[in-house]
């Protein structure tokens, strides 16, 4: 073979080449590769011999016999397929390994997924970030398997029984974890990979496993300073651990920062702190926490709730409050909180009344007689939640076209109510009907204060297709338009975001029979949709009514926990406070 009328094909031989990295090169056609670095000697070769054309016409052939002449063929360049390209990267040995650890992860087997890392070091096969951070989720999630075991099994007898095996059997695997997942962290940094927030997120967990919630914070802080945006689950290792351990200042410094990160809370973080409060008998933390799972959580867990009562037992619960309030800042703080709360801290003072209760249809509390109000969501809620919606939509719509409604909004708007037009025409119809849609305009015209017709929200295919066409119905459809009550969205569109947005925006009645279940509105968020959809009610008269996850149906109706002042004196000070309103 000339040596100077061939040249090598690089790319058509380069997925074998990765492969031949990680075997014994004895072939006597390859003398010239050095086994740790194959691929510069290949790409010398490669220089020096450019006009050298070379292909393999079987790579399994060749990887499976290093004896056997591989096949040579002289002429042009043949291009693999895309189907050959995609078995080629397939079968490199940085991939079969990520496909076996992601088969680890699913079936949670450490031992097996550390055995494929100890392998894979002997051989010289590259680890990416994927690979290590598989590696570092098995390592702590093993940890984790053990809390889980340990606090749902116990042994009824002295004997040794199969779930004392098992637990044993999970407790060693998950000090392997402990053990190997630090080791596995540093060779990370030594190869050079950057680590990414499962990374760090892992490592925290692990950290926490060890009863250590201070690296498991330091973990955070050198993922903040990397530039990596911490998670809330990024936060919790250290959150739990400085709560378990009682730490209450260093819990409440975890939570600022998650503040100061856009790091928003759910119930069992702020259930955490309210527990950790309520034992440090840190009675303004309590109040803070009462009032922070109120605006974010709808009703609380079983868990949640005996930490609320436990708070409202308890001796300190009984002596904290001012016996004489200023009555003007009370009512002030009701009235900017949209009713229910006032935000002035505890007032009154003396034991706790605190039962499990239900609330009539009236919303009259069966315990201590007092109505519940609805209460409206905190104005600057709302804001942040059009601005939210409107970018959202933006991103899932065509922006000119929501932009455009926008506009539109501002020339034709505010609005006393807004209709989700499809939804109430479709309500009990099996075809869509105009004749239903125009009587709930109609009464809801009637109802406006101002009389004005309420903003009716049609997909473009239902104002010019179909029904749309009878005399009658054009007709009615022109007059709403006339009036710049009607707005068609176009082709293409979901008019949920439209109808929505436009309510939201004008702080109006929204008529539709649309659970909004749908993946959109998730996107808002877990907590922030549903409480725009379903207000609070809390007690006017100073009295905390929590409601809990037990009951909600036609059979056992919604339990609350209901916390009231067993002093009349108290009672009667809140009462005339209301009263002077």
């Amino acid at each position: 073979m000339n040596s100077t009328n061939v040249s090598f094909c690089f790319n058509t031989i380069r997925p074998l080449l990765l492969n031949m990295h990680y075997v014994c090169l004895s072939h006597p056609l390859l003398p010239f590769f050095h086994h740790h670095n194959a691929i510069d000697s290949f790409n010398s070769f490669c220089l020096s011999n450019n006009h050298m054309l070379l292909r393999f016409s079987s790579i399994s052939a060749f990887m499976t016999s290093t004896t056997q002449q591989p096949s040579f063929r002289m002429g042009p360049s043949t291009p693999l397929s895309s189907k050959e390209r995609k078995k080629a990267r397939r079968e490199l040995p940085e991939n079969v390994l990520k496909h076996k650890l992601d088969m680890c992860c699913k079936q949670n087997d450490l031992r097996e997924a550390l055995h494929l890392y100890d392998d894979a070091r002997v051989k010289g096969i590259p680890l990416s970030q994927h690979h290590y951070n598989a590696l570092l989720y098995l390592c702590s999630s093993s940890l984790a398997s053990i809390s889980t075991s340990a606090s749902t099994f116990s042994s009824s007898s002295g004997a040794t029984s199969k779930v004392d095996l098992d637990n044993a059997g999970q407790t060693k695997v998950g000090n392997l974890g402990l053990e190997r997942g630090f080791e596995i962290f540093k060779q990370m940094g030594i190869d050079k990979v950057a680590p990414n927030e499962s990374t760090f997120t892992s490592l925290a967990r692990l950290a926490a496993s060890k009863e250590d919630p201070k690296l498991a914070f330091d973990l955070v802080g050198q993922m903040k300073s990397s530039g990596i945006p911490p998670k809330l689950r990024s936060y919790e290792p250290a959150l739990f651990g400085f709560c378990k351990k009682g730490d209450a200042d260093k819990a409440y410094e975890v939570d600022a920062h998650m503040i100061e990160s856009g790091v928003v809370a759910e119930e069992p973080e702020l259930s955490a702190l309210l527990k950790v409060s309520v034992d440090a008998q840190r009675d303004n933390k309590v109040y803070e926490m009462l009032h922070r799972l109120r605006a974010s959580v709808r009703q609380v867990s079983e868990v949640t709730a005996g930490i609320v009562e436990d708070w409202f037992k308890s001796e300190i619960a009984d002596k904290v409050g001012v016996q004489n309030w200023d009555v003007g800042k009370v009512k002030e703080g009701v009235l900017k909180g949209g009713g229910g709360w006032h935000g002035q801290g505890w007032l009154g003072s003396g034991r706790w009344r605190v039962v499990r209760t239900q609330m009539d249809e009236r919303g009259v509390c069966c315990s201590c007689g007092e109505k519940l109000v609805c209460i409206d969501i905190d104005p600057r809620e709302t804001e942040n939640f059009s601005s939210a919606l409107a970018t959202l939509a933006c991103e899932r719509e065509v922006k000119a076209d929501f932009v455009q409604f926008q506009e539109w909004l501002h020339q034709h708007g505010p609005f006393d109510a807004v209709v989700d037009g499809a939804n109430v025409g479709l309500v009990n119809q099996q075809k869509f009907s105009f004749f239903q849609l125009r009587s709930v305009v109609k009464q809801l015209q009637d109802l406006s204060p101002s009389k004005k017709l309420p903003l009716v929200v049609l997909h473009r295919s239902r104002v010019y297709g179909g029904p749309a066409q009878h005399p009658n119905n054009k007709k009615l459809l022109e007059s709403w338009r006339k009036s710049g009550a009607l707005y068609a969205t176009p082709s293409g569109s979901n008019d949920d975001w439209y109808w929505l947005y436009a309510a939201v925006r004008f702080k109006c009645l929204l008529l539709t029979n649309d659970e909004m279940r749908d993946h959109l509105f998730q996107l808002l968020g877990n907590g922030f949709f549903p409480r725009w959809k379903e207000k609070h009610q809390e007690s006017e008269e100073g009295s905390w009514h929590i409601p809990t996850v037990s009951g909600d149906d036609i059979e056992r109706p919604r339990q609350w926990v209901c916390a009231t002042r067993a002093r009349a004196e108290s009672k009667a000070q809140l009462s005339d406070l209301f009263a002077s309103g």
